[in-house]
């Protein structure tokens, strides 16, 4: 496990499988499908950066040199792994010898960055579309975030532009270069506009209409007009944003209020994709409530139609009347905004839904952020949105990089089925890609308009080579993974990281095995039954996961035929059953207690976040605190609880902390605040201070949540945890600890139904 570990800490990828089979029947056979977890600004110690273009192979590849070339140093040539094409060095490279090397043919460097001597693209844009469909303390409350953050730009990025848009029951869009007063241009929030005929309207480089209807040409284009450097529309913005009002539209009392958000985001879309194609930009939408008018409505204005839920799209009722013509709303915008290279993050507070599931195609195209929240007051926005403009580890610029596209490249053995991932197909179809699809396929190339350390692709592929067509004794594979991006400093950049690994014979099952990363397998199992959850019924894709796990055990373990007592799983397995047990039971496969928008935002989530994130939503971590020592770890099990303890639960989007009954009668009995009681006392402050350090580290911050044992709130550890002790348990009276209310298997009966069914003659 470590040497996976150390491959994600120096390239930023995780492989299902590190050895693999040479032969494409064989391949076929190994049950969890070939593929990578990768990240790909993933922050490497020590990366090289150069200041120079990239040598690229001039055969059938676009290829970059790399350590794996073979070298002839008298010739200075280089011959690519992938298609065996000669290539002369350019002149600049004729000093180079065994002992003098250039950084990208160092055998450490498997990773290697390169900056672009290209003109910088211009400073990053930023459009905030506002919901003022909100109450008086919600709308203050988003204001002042938006202030804070304002400042926070000011001094992080005092060239970046800002613009502002609001809506309500029509859009308003402000121009903030006009000083003398107040003044914003308003739609009809019933219709969308093209993007030709906003620009026209806006008079950005369109004769704009005098007050007498003479045509007056307007030169000042939109980043004087509607989008403006922070450092200098610092005072202008405010100014709007403390004019904002709660939208004056009437709003009847059996009527929800008249919200556009659909033609919002699609004026936003069509302004900065008129006056800044291919430029780093952000669409970012505050919304609190859904779409009840236009185009992207969710749901009518009345509040006797109540918002379509799992039952009602299962069951296709009539709440489900506005779905299609939402999402195909919403699709086209996506596609505009991914062809200009623009990113849409969407931040949705409120107690209801907002339509997340209908605006999905928004963020998972362009690489958004989603942040969803009950309220604009709490810790989870303000929080986020902060950290949404943080510092890179340098201090100097954003983290956030813009415009980036992935290119795949493979040896001739194997092909790329497809990737899974906030990403948008480039289609781009050459000789290395698969037919067969897994999630986004028919390409080896795909676009994220925005991507962070943290955004992770899962590539999924498969080995063509023919079982009569042996591979050399000692050939390698070879993947390279090309990242193009746009550094929020405006400096183009080119990430390249080559990876060669070995090829195994059909006798060599033992090899193979090792080599098998059950962290990574779950998760690109994860994002595949969450991918199928989008056209397959969820009992079709659990049944699915239930036959990958039967086939993996049948064909790695070693047992004898129809003899369940002598099954035996090795290491390299040993916690995978387990990972598909809790996977099963998750919120991305159940959707029992949540709203359609909360499932679509976890598979958001599952499918942007690395291998360690992922497997914390699949499996959470579970820490118990007591008088006996420092907290350790302990099973995600009912058995886990104890009068005595404190547990600290992290589920990536919750971290709860649950105190035992007989802790939480002492705390309230104020036992903490006596002298005498120190240990207490640092016994209760030890799992909250690691909770705080979990909310401080994490995006989107998590839920947190303080409990007592058998108080209401204990719901959210025990929907987590294995039900081995439920209510007819013989043992539950006899152990005096908790038991569950559930007749959800147990995982020890689980793994007995495994265990059976694999060993099945």
């Amino acid at each position: 496990m470590t040497d996976f570990h150390e491959v994600e800490a120096t390239d930023g990828a995780r492989f299902s499988w590190n050895v693999w089979p040479s032969s494409r029947l064989e391949a076929t056979r190994m049950v969890v499908p070939l593929g990578c977890l990768y990240t790909p600004l993933k922050p490497i110690d020590n990366l090289p950066l150069l200041p120079y273009e990239p040598v690229v192979c001039k055969g059938a590849c676009p290829s970059i040199l790399n350590p794996f070339c073979r070298i002839d140093f008298k010739a200075k040539i280089w011959v690519c792994p992938f298609c065996y094409q000669r290539n002369h060095f350019p002149a600049h490279y004729n000093d180079i010898s065994e002992n003098n090397l250039p950084a990208e043919l160092i055998p450490s460097y498997t990773t290697i960055e390169y900056a672009l001597p290209r003109a910088p693209a211009g400073p990053p844009v930023f459009l905030w579309v506002i919901d003022t469909c909100i109450d008086e303390t919600e709308l203050q409350a988003l204001k002042d975030s938006l202030e804070q953050v304002l400042q926070l730009l000011s001094s992080i990025a005092p060239t970046a532009l800002l613009g502002l848009i609001t809506f309500g029951a029509t859009v308003q869009v402000h121009e903030l270069g006009y000083e003398h007063c107040v003044k914003s241009y308003s739609f009809s929030g019933q219709r969308d506009i093209e993007p030709p005929k906003l620009a026209e309207l806006l008079g950005l480089g369109a004769p704009l209409r005098g007050q007498r209807g003479a045509a007056q040409p307007d030169g000042r284009a939109a980043h004087t007009r509607f989008l403006l450097p922070v450092a200098e529309a610092e005072f202008a913005i405010s100014s709007v944003l403390n004019e904002v009002k709660k939208d004056p539209w009437p709003v009847d009392l059996a009527n929800r209020p008249q919200r556009c958000t659909g033609v919002a985001i699609s004026i936003a879309t069509s302004l900065v994709e008129t006056a800044f194609p291919n430029t780093g930009c952000r669409v970012q939408l505050f919304t609190s409530g859904p779409c009840t008018a236009g185009p992207g409505q969710i749901v009518s204005l009345e509040l006797k139609e109540p918002l379509r839920s799992h039952h009602d799209i299962e069951k296709e009722t009539s709440n489900t009347k506005h779905i299609k013509k939402a999402v195909k709303h919403y699709t086209a915008v996506a596609k505009r905004a991914t062809s200009a290279g623009h990113v849409v993050d969407i931040f949705a507070c409120a107690l209801d839904q907002v339509g997340v599931m209908e605006m999905r195609p928004l963020p998972e195209r362009t690489g958004g952020y989603v942040v969803m929240s009950e309220s604009f007051t709490g810790n989870i926005f303000k929080q986020s949105f902060k950290a949404v403009f943080a510092r890179d580890a340098a201090g100097q610029h954003l983290r956030m990089a813009f415009g980036g596209t992935l290119e795949v490249l493979t040896s001739s053995e194997f092909k790329v089925c497809g990737a899974i991932g906030n990403c948008s197909s480039l289609n781009k179809k050459t000789a290395n890609v698969a037919e067969t699809e897994i999630g986004q396929g028919n390409t080896n190339s795909w676009a994220m308009g925005g991507l962070d350390e943290d955004t992770t692709l899962a590539i999924y592929f498969e080995v063509t080579n023919q079982a009569n067509t042996p591979v050399q004794q000692g050939q390698q594979r070879y993947l390279q993974l090309l990242t193009s991006y746009q550094h929020s400093s405006g400096q183009y950049r080119y990430r390249v990281t080559t990876l060669s690994h070995s090829w195994a014979d059909t006798t060599q099952l033992a090899e193979i095995a090792r080599g098998f990363d059950q962290e990574a397998a779950a998760v690109l199992m994860a994002r595949i039954a969450s991918h199928k959850t989008q056209t397959e019924e969820a009992f079709d894709i659990l049944r699915w996961i239930d036959r990958m796990l039967i086939r993996l055990v049948a064909k790695f373990a070693d047992y004898r035929k129809d003899d369940p007592s002598s099954f035996r799983l090795s290491s390299a397995f040993s916690i995978y059953p387990q990972f598909m047990f809790h996977l099963r039971r998750s919120q991305f496969l159940q959707v029992f207690g949540n709203s359609p928008d909360e499932t679509t935002y976890n598979r958001l989530i599952l499918t942007r976040e690395n291998t360690t994130n992922s497997l914390i939503m699949i499996q959470p971590t579970l820490l118990a605190y007591s008088f006996d020592g420092p907290p350790v770890p302990v099973l995600l099990d009912v058995t886990s609880i104890n009068p005595d303890r404190i547990l600290l639960l992290d589920t990536f989007f919750q971290v709860i902390v649950f105190h035992g009954e007989t802790i939480s009668a002492w705390r309230k009995q104020g036992y903490h605040e006596d002298p005498e009681h120190q240990n207490f006392r640092e016994l209760l402050s030890a799992p909250k201070e690691d909770a705080a350090m979990l909310l401080q580290e994490r995006f989107p911050v998590p839920m947190y949540v303080e409990c007592d044992q058998y108080g209401s709130q204990a719901r959210f550890l025990l929907a987590k945890l294995n039900p081995s002790v439920t209510y007819n348990s013989a043992q539950n009276a006899a152990q005096g600890g908790d038991f569950l209310f559930t007749d959800d298997v147990s995982l020890q009966v689980f793994m007995d139904h495994l265990k059976r069914l694999a060993v099945q003659s």
